[in-house]
């Protein structure tokens, strides 16, 4: 399997630290933060329902790559606003990002495997195809790709 999401994040960040890059330092910092974010349900004693914080331990990468998307997302947006293309800060977070599927991967799964008269609409695909893919694919685009196939 390798090394989990949350060992290297915590291997980055020292050795950020150590060569004085101050731009990863501090966007691994952020990442970190978010980690109270992290919650799992409780039952109380006496029958309450709360949450506590996840131990390092229970934190997964998914949760991890939930955190990174989200604050990816948020980047994104403040960049549009200002006019920029990208950031270190940016950068950086997509890092830890998989690589996502590309639109000729994504068409050519859907012509391997997908049969459109199994489905009364092709919209009706997209399970399958979102399911085959996670997160690795955006959904989006993936709609788009689906109303042109069901347009001609």
């Amino acid at each position: 399997m390798g090394i989990s999401l949350h060992d290297k994040i915590k291997i980055d960040l020292k050795k950020a630290m150590l060569q004085r890059k101050n731009d990863i330092r501090d966007t691994i910092r952020v990442v970190m933060g978010e980690y109270p974010k992290l919650t799992v349900p409780i039952t109380l004693e006496s029958g309450k329902k709360t949450f506590r914080v996840k131990k390092p331990e229970e934190i997964s990468d998914d949760d991890l790559l939930g955190i990174i998307s989200g604050l990816v997302k948020s980047e994104k947006t403040i960049l549009e606003l200002q006019k920029k293309e990208s950031s270190p800060y940016l950068q950086v977070l997509e890092s830890y990002l998989p690589i996502m599927a590309n639109r000729d991967e994504i068409m050519a799964w859907i012509n391997e495997n997908i049969d459109f008269s199994d489905y009364k609409s092709p919209m009706q695909a997209m399970a399958p195809i979102m399911k085959h893919f996670g997160k690795l694919a955006d959904g989006n685009m993936v709609q788009g790709l689906l109303q042109e196939l069901s347009q001609g």
